[in-house]
C-alpha cells in the first residue's frame, strides 16, 4: 500500500499540531514509503485522558466550530470524540449518497434511532438521510417512541422502510406478534450498530412479512464512516469507503498486513479527513477478513466479531468498555483476572463475566451484578423483553481462555457464530452511542 500525498499531509498535519502524534510518530522518518511503516494505534493511550478536551493530546486545535459526542461506557466513564463541523458534514453526506441505493423513490423512512445524552446515531441517520439521492421523506420518531404509536403511525402514513438498532425493532416486533399483528406495508428494514442473528431475523419476518431486511452501513462515533452497505452485500459484508477512509486488516499476532481474502485479523482505519482528531493506523476493534482481492475499487470486507483486547464490545445495545469492567471487578473482588464471554442462542445475547478469587461468595457475585447494572441501565430492561442473560462467574485462572498462539489471557471471547447461516451483523452505530 503506497503512501499518496494525502497521507504525507495527513501524518505531518498530525505530527506539527497533535503532542499525541507528535511523540507517537517520533521514531519515524518523515518520508516513509508505506503505511505499515507507521505504528498501529494504541487505543488506551489515544483515549487517555480524553475526558478533559481542554487537555487531550490528541486534539490538534482547541474545540470551536465542532461537536461532542460520546463513544460508550456510563455517562462519567463513556469517551468523548470530536469532529469540527465540516468534518461531521462530510461524513454524512458520505454515508448518505451510500444509502441511496437502499431505497426508492417515494419511501417513507421512520428513524428509530436513538438521540440525547450525546448520542450520535439518531443525529447521524438524521443527517444523513438529507443527502441521499433518492426522493425519500423521513419520520424522526426516535428510539423511544412507544409501540402502538409506531404501528398506527405506519398504517397512518403508510411508513415503508424502518431504520433503527435491532433490538428497538426486535421489541417492536415482539409486541406485534404478542398481539398477533403483522404490518405489510414496511417492505425494507435497515438495521444499524449491534448483532443480528437468524432466530432473530425470523422474528422480524414474522411481522413484517414484506421487508427486505438489510445492514444500514458500518460506522462509528470515533471511526465515522468505515464500510458501505450495498444491494451485492450479504450479511456482515461492506465495501469501503474510497477516498474517504484507508482499511488495512492486519494480524492480531505478528502486526503483519493481511491481503488474502478470507483471512481473519483485526480491522485498522485511517481516516483521510478528520484532522481535530485524526485517526491514522486506529485499531476499530473488529475483526475481518477481506471478500474481494487487492486492488478492487470499493474493496469488499466481512465483519468477524469483536478482537480479544476491544476495548469497547457490543452486546444488543450495550455497549460495554473494557476498563469500566476491569475496575469494577479489581473494586470488588481484589482480582485482575476476568474475563467476558458473548454467547448467543435463542434469540437472546448470553453475558458472563468469570473472575479468579481464591474463593467464591454469592455476596461478591451479586455486589458485581449490581455494579454492572449500574453502569449499564439498559440490563433490567433487556433482561425484561429476554434478549439479555447476565452471569457472573468466580473460577480458576486456568479456566480462562487464552490467544491460540500468543498465549496471552484474553478480555473478550466472542463465541457467537459468524458461519453464513447465522452469524453476528456488525454495523453501524455501535450503541446509541456509536455511529450506525
Amino acid at each position: 500500500m503506497k503512501t499518496t500525498d494525502p497521507i504525507s499531509e495527513l501524518t505531518g498535519f498530525a505530527r506539527k499540531h497533535s503532542p499525541y502524534y507528535r511523540n507517537s510518530l517520533a521514531d519515524i522518518p518523515e518520508a516513509i514509503s508505506s503505511l505499515r511503516e507507521l505504528p498501529l494505534l494504541d487505543p488506551a493511550d489515544f483515549w487517555k485522558d480524553s475526558a478533559d478536551l481542554a487537555q487531550w493530546p490528541v486534539l490538534t486545535a482547541p474545540i470551536a466550530h465542532a461537536l461532542v459526542f460520546k463513544t460508550g461506557g456510563s455517562t462519567g466513564g463513556g469517551r468523548l470524540s470530536v469532529y469540527a463541523r465540516t468534518e461531521w458534514q462530510r461524513t454524512v453526506e458520505a454515508f448518505g449518497r451510500s444509502l441511496s441505493e437502499q431505497f426508492s423513490s417515494g419511501d417513507r423512512v421512520a428513524n428509530l434511532f436513538f438521540a440525547g445524552d450525546l448520542y450520535a446515531s439518531f443525529l447521524f441517520i438524521h443527517d444523513s438521510l438529507a443527502h441521499v439521492e433518492t426522493a425519500i421523506t423521513e419520520f424522526p420518531f426516535t428510539g423511544e417512541v412507544d409501540p402502538p404509536m409506531l404501528a398506527d403511525a405506519i398504517v397512518q402514513h403508510r411508513i415503508n422502510v424502518l431504520a433503527g438498532l435491532p433490538a428497538q425493532l426486535l421489541t417492536f416486533a415482539s409486541w406485534l406478534q404478542h398481539r398477533g399483528l403483522a404490518l405489510p406495508l414496511v417492505d425494507t428494514v435497515l438495521y444499524g450498530g449491534e448483532s443480528l442473528f437468524a432466530s432473530q431475523r425470523q422474528l422480524l419476518e414474522q411481522v413484517l412479512p414484506n421487508a427486505r431486511i438489510a445492514s444500514i452501513g458500518y460506522a462509528s462515533v470515533d471511526g465515522g464512516f468505515i464500510g458501505a452497505s450495498h444491494r451485492d452485500c450479504i450479511e456482515g459484508e461492506h465495501r469501503t469507503p474510497d477516498g474517504h477512509v484507508l482499511l488495512e486488516i492486519v494480524d492480531q499476532h505478528s502486526g503483519a498486513t493481511i491481503e488474502a481474502c478470507d483471512q481473519t485479523g483485526l480491522l485498522v482505519l485511517t481516516n483521510l479527513h478528520r484532522r481535530l482528531m485524526p485517526l491514522i493506523r486506529y485499531p476499530v476493534g473488529d475483526l475481518a477478513c477481506w471478500r474481494e482481492p487487492p486492488g478492487t475499487a470499493q474493496r469488499k470486507f466481512a465483519l468477524r466479531g469483536r478482537s480479544g483486547s476491544s476495548q469497547r464490545v457490543r452486546v444488543g445495545i450495550l455497549s460495554l468498555m473494557t476498563d469500566e469492567i476491569s475496575e469494577s471487578v479489581r473494586s470488588i473482588t481484589g482480582s485482575n483476572d476476568w474475563q467476558l464471554l458473548i454467547e448467543h442462542d435463542d434469540g437472546r445475547d448470553l453475558l458472563t463475566v468469570k473472575y479468579v478469587v481464591n474463593e467464591g461468595s454469592t455476596r461478591i457475585e451479586d455486589r458485581l451484578e449490581a455494579r454492572l447494572i449500574e453502569l449499564y441501565p439498559q440490563i433490567p430492561q433487556l433482561r425484561g423483553a429476554g434478549l439479555l442473560q447476565l452471569r457472573i462467574q468466580s473460577c480458576r485462572f486456568e479456566d480462562l481462555a487464552r490467544h491460540p498462539r500468543a498465549g496471552k489471557s484474553l478480555r473478550i471471547v466472542d463465541l457467537r457464530c459468524y458461519d453464513r447461516h447465522d452469524r453476528e451483523v456488525r454495523d453501524g452505530s455501535v450503541d446509541p452511542a456509536q455511529l450506525p
